[in-house]
């Protein structure tokens, strides 16, 4: 399973494939910022996106918002601390999979990767 994993905080990147490294298969791809993950998303295909709503350049809303215009139908699941309702609400209307507030858990993360990705995640 190919993973992209967006966001600035580097502590973030490192915990998240932490929880991610018991899973069978999984390569994941780290970008530092918005635009740099836009970037990627335009060159190579990934079965998911694990994004930050606060980023540098491109924020994650806005990355969202930009590979749904483009017809990338990859699933888009939203991490972070952005819990306010209105939040959550433009978020799903700009097109995310799902949504996990930060901090997380491992089993959280992975419950939605199974649903979102099914047969491709074995732990």
């Amino acid at each position: 399973m190919k993973i992209l994993l967006a966001d600035d905080d580097r502590l973030v990147r490192t915990l998240v494939k932490v929880s991610l490294e018991p899973i069978e298969g999984v390569k994941i791809t780290e970008a530092r910022d918005g635009d740099e993950a836009w970037d990627l998303l335009r060159r190579e295909p990934f079965d998911v996106v694990l994004l930050d709503w606060l980023m540098p350049g491109r924020s994650g809303l806005k990355l969202v918002r930009d590979a749904r215009a483009a017809g990338l139908d990859t699933p888009i699941i939203m991490l972070t601390a952005e819990a306010k309702r209105e939040r959550v609400i433009a978020a799903i209307q700009a097109g995310i999979s799902d949504y996990l507030i930060k901090p997380f858990d491992a089993g959280a993360l992975w419950s939605k990767l199974v649903k979102l990705c099914g047969q491709k995640v074995q732990v």
